[in-house]
């Protein structure tokens, strides 16, 4: 594939605290493990907001997934970074080197500002990975690929449907993936992934990470839909004919068979 047929990079990531550090951290006096730290904290979070979900700042990546998407919108290649290993310092390297050597193509995310980016800056931080060409330190503020309001660099298709945070999107990526017919959320959430990975059940992790980034390159479809820069009857046929590539990925990987199965309609008001 020609580095220079890869206009956007759609991706998502999955992570799970750090038991250490969480210990460390919360609990230096009381010699807990990193399984009874992790457990102790998620049950405080749970009293006090409903929520067992630890801040990213305690996290590492375990699984992140890209799709490589051409300036066309066709979907070219849907990939786990570091499969079957999937090493969290090279899942953080082989992500931000990947993004350089692409030549910079507009990352698009669902959420990814306020959680799928901080945490892999935070990674590259952890795990000593330079990434001079994201930071863009002694660029002009407005010019870095970092800039909130940036799209041609990141476009958090959140941020664009919220006017950037002016109103609150109850319903998330399952909720504008269902609207098209998407399945959205299946038989796994964000909060499980924690106990996934302490029972090794990496392989369904990045199932579920697969799945999200599919739905996410729907929405982003229906988003340059939006801008103009697709008409309907060629988003349709993109949606059609992505789901023929799922339909001969089904066999070697059960996933897309499993979101195949759960494909609605789009009620499409205008036939």
């Amino acid at each position: 594939m020609s580095k220079t047929n890869v206009r956007y990079l759609i991706f998502d990531a999955e992570s799970v605290a750090d038991g250490e550090l969480v210990a460390r951290i919360k609990y230096p006096a009381d010699g807990l493990t990193a399984d009874e730290a992790v457990s102790r904290y998620r049950a405080e979070l749970m009293e006090r907001f409903e929520s067992d979900f630890i801040p990213y700042t305690y996290h590492f990546p375990v699984s992140v997934v890209v799709a490589k998407v051409a300036p066309t919108f066709e979907l070219l290649e849907l990939v786990a970074l570091d499969e079957p290993h999937f090493r969290p310092h090279c899942i953080t390297d082989y992500f931000w080197r990947g993004w350089s050597g692409y030549g910079r193509p507009t990352l698009v995310s669902f959420n990814g500002r306020a959680f799928d980016v901080p945490l892999l800056e935070l990674a590259a931080y952890r795990y000593g990975v330079s990434i001079p060409d994201w930071l863009g330190f002694g660029e002009k503020p407005y010019e870095q690929r970092r800039n909130r309001y940036n799209q041609s660099a990141h476009l958090d298709l959140q941020e664009f449907l919220t006017n950037f945070g002016a109103s609150r999107f109850a319903g998330g990526l399952n909720l504008v993936a269902n609207i098209l017919g998407k399945p959205g959320k299946m038989s796994i959430v964000g909060q499980m992934v924690q106990d996934m990975y302490r029972e090794g059940r990496l392989s369904e992790i990045n199932d579920y990470c697969r799945c999200d980034v599919l739905d996410t390159y729907f929405v982003f479809l229906r988003t340059a839909v939006m801008l103009g820069q697709l008409n309907l009857s060629q988003e349709q046929e993109l949606v059609a004919k992505t789901r023929e590539w799922l339909e001969k990925q089904a066999d070697e990987r059960t996933i897309y068979a499993d979101y195949l199965s759960h494909w609605g309609q789009w009620p499409n008001p205008w036939q």
